[in-house]
This record gives C-alpha cells, sequence and structure tokens, in this order.
C-alpha cells in the first residue's frame, strides 16, 4: 500500500487553492472547476469541491468543519518560509518543539492547520 494524497473538501476551490499554491510553490492541476491537485513528492494534495462531495456520498465531508487533522510539508528552512508567507494567518510563529523539530503553524483559508517543518541537522 503507498498513500497517496490527502483530500480538503471545500465551498472555494479556487481561494483554497491559491493558498496552497503559495505556500508550497507548485501549480495546481485543475481537472474541473470541482477539482485540483498539488503533486508533490511522497504525495499529492486533493482540493475538492462541495459538489464532489456526493461522488462519495451525500454528507459525507463538509468543507470548513476539520478539526483533527494537520497537513504537514518538509521544507528546508522554516523560518525562511514565515518570511515568505506573511500575508497567511500565522497560528504559531517558528518555534523549536521538544523533538528538535522546528515548526511554523499556519492555518488554511478553510480554518485547516498547516505545519511546516524543518528537522534538526
Amino acid at each position: 500500500m503507498n498513500f497517496a494524497s490527502v483530500r480538503l473538501i471545500t465551498a472555494d476551490v479556487d481561494r483554497v487553492t491559491k493558498f496552497y499554491e503559495q505556500v508550497t510553490g507548485h501549480a495546481a492541476r485543475r481537472h474541473t472547476p470541482d477539482f485540483a491537485e498539488i503533486v508533490l513528492p511522497g504525495a499529492t494534495l486533493a482540493i475538492g469541491g462541495v459538489a464532489t462531495v456526493k461522488l462519495f456520498g451525500e454528507g459525507s465531508a463538509e468543507p470548513a468543519a476539520n478539526r483533527t487533522a494537520i497537513v504537514e510539508f518538509r521544507v528546508d528552512d522554516v523560518d525562511a518560509e514565515f518570511a515568505r508567507l506573511r500575508s497567511v494567518e500565522v497560528v504559531q510563529p517558528p518555534t523549536t518543539m521538544p523533538w528538535g523539530n522546528r515548526s511554523l503553524l499556519i492555518r488554511d483559508p478553510d480554518g485547516t492547520l498547516v505545519n511546516l517543518f524543518t528537522p534538526p541537522s
């Protein structure tokens, strides 16, 4: 089994896609107005509009309701990312965690937490 992707459901595919394009520095592939993918080494971040939920079962996912998952990206330099991403909502500025990772916690437009981290060298 290979981990393939995380899919976020949103009422505003354009806004959320633009946020993740800014964060990752990668352009999304737009398959339809209701679906985009940002393909990164190791996994894909999929962004689906509310219209796609019915394909999995009506009411099976709800936009802007996540309070459990944190989308995480390993980066080379958390402090440089903090300087680059000044326009996004910062939940926690760069902090060295007890396990040694340097971590920046931000929030996407729908409220999902996003952790950019650099492991200790």
